[in-house]
């Protein structure tokens, strides 16, 4: 692998965990009130519980897809796979550890990354390469999280309010 690729690497690392343009995952979901997770707010279709359930369920798949460890890849049912059955978490505990569970395949998706070749298409896919599929994490998060911070907004749970 070129040394001029050491910079894509890093740039894809460092707009996966926040980017230049908007609030890092951890900053959104920081602080979020337990009692409003499940609130669909007036206007608008998801909870911030659905919200977080979609970037984890969608990053995973993206994960898996792009390990396709033993070639076993089954894309999951559009759209009712990619979200939560409920609007609300079940516990406090399922929150947290969805919220881990981004981070952890986020970090695990950027060790493809640091050592994988990004360019060339992947065997199993459509043309799909691991570049590809890090454009699809972040541009993908970054709107969801939009939405999150909309529905804290609308909530009066964002800390500026």
């Amino acid at each position: 692998m070129s040394a001029d690729i050491d910079p894509i690497r890093k740039e894809i690392a460092f707009q996966l965990r926040s980017g230049n343009a908007h609030l890092s995952f951890e900053e959104v979901i920081a602080g979020f009130p337990p009692k409003l997770r499940g609130t669909v707010p007036k206007g608008l279709p998801y909870s911030a519980w659905q919200l977080l359930g979609h970037i984890r369920i969608t990053q995973e798949d993206i994960l898996r897809f792009s390990r396709n460890v033993d070639g076993g890849y089954v894309t999951p049912n559009w759209p009712q796979s990619y979200w939560p059955e409920s609007v609300a978490p079940p516990n406090d505990s399922a929150w947290e550890e969805s919220v881990q569970q981004v981070i952890a395949d986020r970090e695990q998706f950027i060790q493809l990354v640091e050592k994988g070749d990004l360019f060339t298409p992947f065997p199993w896919g459509d043309g799909q390469t691991l570049l590809r599929e890090a454009f699809v994490i972040i541009d993908h998060t970054a709107y969801h999280l939009g939405e999150i911070v909309a529905v804290r907004r609308l909530l009066g749970a964002w800390p500026s309010q």
